[in-house]
């Protein structure tokens, strides 16, 4: 299933997307997508609604240097266990909204990733457990101001601005994300070409680490980290991130 956030004439409502291309459907749940799903009986082409962000996560965990090439790029070690931050949830948006670039940096980077969405409320969750705690997956972009992550030494205020999380287009439900491919694009130009495969920590590793450092609620997400090839976005350009078996999520840049 692909569950999306979508807006329409009447308001807001999570939704599934049935079909491909001009004839896919957007049928509308009731209330939220967790569990065994209600549907309303609304429906509309996609073509008449607009993408949101498919969730909004209490907080959003990232994973740090978690492919060997794109450590060595910076010139840091590989970490032993997973390196983790905090972007607040005010830092997510949705397919096709601006990247704000703010003031403040003088060098923003994309950061193509691939999200995990946590399915239920867990705590010290196994490795040989984590697939049935995880509602599905979706697209991310870890925007990053780096010139103020080397100044600052920690890496929140990098992190952290609004608009600084992308993710979308959809959560996919169904699919192993053990070995996807990820390329990410700016205005056109593949700039990050790697695998999931290539993850240091793999996806069930993350589940258990987390989940023993603090409790994930429904909606949580989990980015799992970006490979080699990150680089800088300016006002006017656009990047674009594609997760094989997930779909794109595109969002241009512009300054704040």
């Amino acid at each position: 299933m692909r569950l999306a956030r979508i807006a329409h004439a009447g308001g807001v409502a999570f939704a599934s997307i049935e079909g491909e291309g001009d004839s896919a459907q957007v049928l509308e749940i009731a209330e939220h997508p967790f569990g065994n799903p209600n549907f309303t009986g609304k429906r509309w082409p996609l073509a008449d609604v607009r993408l949101l962000a498919p969730i909004l996560p209490s907080k959003v965990i990232a994973v740090g240097r978690n492919y060997a090439a794109h450590a060595a790029e910076f010139g840091n070690e590989v970490p032993t266990s997973p390196m983790i931050f905090l972007k607040p949830s005010t830092s997510v948006i949705g397919p096709n909204a601006a990247i704000k670039l703010p003031a403040e940096s003088q060098q923003v980077d994309y950061e193509g990733e691939l999200a995990v969405v946590i399915g239920q409320p867990i705590r010290n969750v196994p490795a040989s457990r984590a697939a049935s705690v995880i509602l599905g997956y979706t697209v991310a972009n870890d925007v990053s101001a780096r010139d103020l992550q080397r100044a600052d030494g920690q890496w929140g205020r990098a992190k952290g601005f609004d608009t600084f999380c992308p993710l979308g287009p959809w959560i996919e439900t169904s699919i192993d994300a053990s070995d996807l491919a990820l390329r990410t694009e700016l205005n056109g130009e593949v700039k990050q070409d790697s695998r999931t495969s290539l993850l240091i920590h793999k996806i069930p590793e993350l589940v258990e680490f987390i989940s023993g450092v603090m409790t994930l609620l429904p909606g949580d997400v989990i980015l799992t980290g970006t490979p080699a090839g990150v680089g800088p976005i300016v006002d006017g350009q656009q990047v674009s991130v594609t997760i094989e078996g997930i779909g794109t999520l595109t969002n241009p840049a512009q300054n704040a």
